[in-house]
């Protein structure tokens, strides 16, 4: 154990030089594929331990060290956890690529067309071609997506939403305890900093994957749990997404529904009528009062038993108003009659 503790702290190790060292500027052929090979080494030992609990705790504890000791020697380090050692290669090649002292001849290498062959004696398999296989790849999914009628969230967000409900399965699974997902939910929003909209799709395409096992259940449940605790980023699936796909989520998730009537009438009740415009305004949210209208509208037609009570709350709200059927003076009564249309 000894051994695969420092293999791991070495890995670790070698990814900070590789992402932030200008010592990559000396590496040839072999130190990469060398590289690669205990990148694979880490992948293989997560995919052994990933299940044992006490051995993934020692592992983790080494990680933190490691980490430690990394920050206070290289400050912009990225922390490496243990679910991070099950795509360690994808982290090794991320890290090269952005890293400016990476020779020319060292990325031709890595995005060469030609065949791969073994580096002669080297021991080591070949990393030859590695970025020109995943561009073929990624070319080959979108010729036959072509093919086939296109997902709602879009081909991407759709292949990761499956993804994440596998990761998130295999967290959960591992310990029953949820603190490992939570970990992982914290840093699929730091990768996703930056890009929420595309965040909102992939959620939406893991909460949207048929859930065909007890595994895949418990992880949609977690996933919409962890989605009322975070506000923001619920409130920015309600905003951003497109009505038809929120009401296929609020048809298949009653958690998810729950949350989406709660947004829009917290919208509803924040709006204030500006005469001069003759509209419903929201000083703090780009969704406008005919937006609001059209997700309700949407979402009664994927569950009707929503409209009644809905069309009761506001009913009830707009007689709290002064019952008034003139329009502007209660956003509510508003609503009514732009059901009733």
């Amino acid at each position: 154990m000894e051994a695969v503790l420092k293999n791991v702290s070495s890995t670790v190790e070698l990814l900070a030089v590789s992402a932030h060292s200008g010592e990559v500027s000396q590496w040839g052929e072999q130190a990469v594929s060398r590289a690669f090979h205990w990148a694979r080494y880490c992948e293989h030992i997560h995919a052994r331990f990933h299940s044992n609990p006490p051995i993934r705790g020692v592992l983790e504890k080494q990680l933190q060290l490691t980490n430690h000791r990394l920050r206070e020697a290289l400050p912009e380090h990225k922390a490496v956890y243990f679910r991070d050692l099950g795509r360690c290669q994808d982290l090794l090649l991320l890290c090269l690529l952005n890293n400016s002292a990476l020779p020319s001849s060292i990325m031709k290498m890595l995005f060469d067309t030609r065949i791969s062959v073994n580096v002669t004696g080297s021991g080591y398999e070949d990393v030859r071609g590695l970025c020109s296989q995943i561009i073929q790849y990624k070319s080959a999914c979108k010729v036959l997506h072509h093919l086939l009628e296109p997902p709602s969230v879009g081909a991407d967000a759709e292949v990761q939403g499956e993804m994440l409900m596998e990761r998130l399965g295999s967290e959960l699974s591992q310990s029953g305890h949820p603190r490992w997902a939570e970990d992982f939910m914290s840093s699929v929003l730091q990768e996703f900093e930056g890009t929420a909209e595309h965040l909102c799709l992939v959620t939406a395409a893991a909460l949207l994957t048929s859930a065909d096992s007890a595994t895949q259940t418990a992880s949609q449940d977690f996933l919409l749990d962890w989605l009322q605790s975070r506000h923001v980023v619920l409130q920015h699936m309600c905003s951003e997404l497109p009505s038809k796909l929120l009401a296929d989520l609020a048809k298949r998730h009653q958690k998810f529904r729950d949350g989406f009537c709660s947004f829009l009438k917290k919208l509803a009740s924040e709006m204030e009528y500006r005469i001069n415009e003759g509209e419903w305004i929201h000083t703090d949210s780009a969704v406008s009062f005919q937006k609001v209208t059209q997700h309700l509208r949407t979402l009664f037609e994927a569950c009707p038993s929503q409209r009644t009570e809905t069309e009761e709350e506001f009913n009830a709200l707009k007689i709290a108003d002064g019952d008034f059927d003139v329009r502007g003076l209660s956003v509510w009564g508003d609503l009514l009659m732009a059901f009733s249309k």
